[in-house]
């Protein structure tokens, strides 16, 4: 019963974060939404993972069992890494697009894009 609130918060950061995806014409704040799906996924796979009255995967003696899967803790760091990563680049674009066009708007790069689409 217990994992079941990790799974339902999981679900709940990732509907949150696709709401704020869809709805939002800030470009910050679409960074942001997709930063909380990226925990919301991170969490479910922690969940996966978990083993109740789990200990850690090292190996001591003679037990063999009943250690907490460290696939999934692998997984989730990584792709804390890599969240980080790609979130630094996105911020420096996004500062880039505001210094060349003053706008934080999505509309302003469909403006963009649709001028370079009249100009073929």
């Amino acid at each position: 019963m217990e994992i079941l609130i990790f799974y339902i918060n999981a679900c709940a950061l990732v509907c949150v974060g696709l709401f704020g995806i869809l709805t939002e014409k800030n470009m910050v704040k679409i960074l942001l939404a997709l930063n909380i799906v990226e925990t919301g996924i991170n969490l479910f796979l922690v969940a996966i993972g978990y083993t109740k009255d789990g200990i850690a995967p090292i190996i001591t003696g003679t037990q063999m069992s009943g250690f907490v899967d460290p696939l999934p803790q692998a997984l989730v760091l990584t792709s804390i890494v890599i969240g980080l990563g790609t979130t630094a680049l996105a911020l420096g674009l996004i500062m880039k697009h505001v210094k060349n066009t003053g706008s934080l708007s999505l509309e302003s790069v469909q403006k963009i894009l649709s001028d370079k689409a009249d100009s073929l």
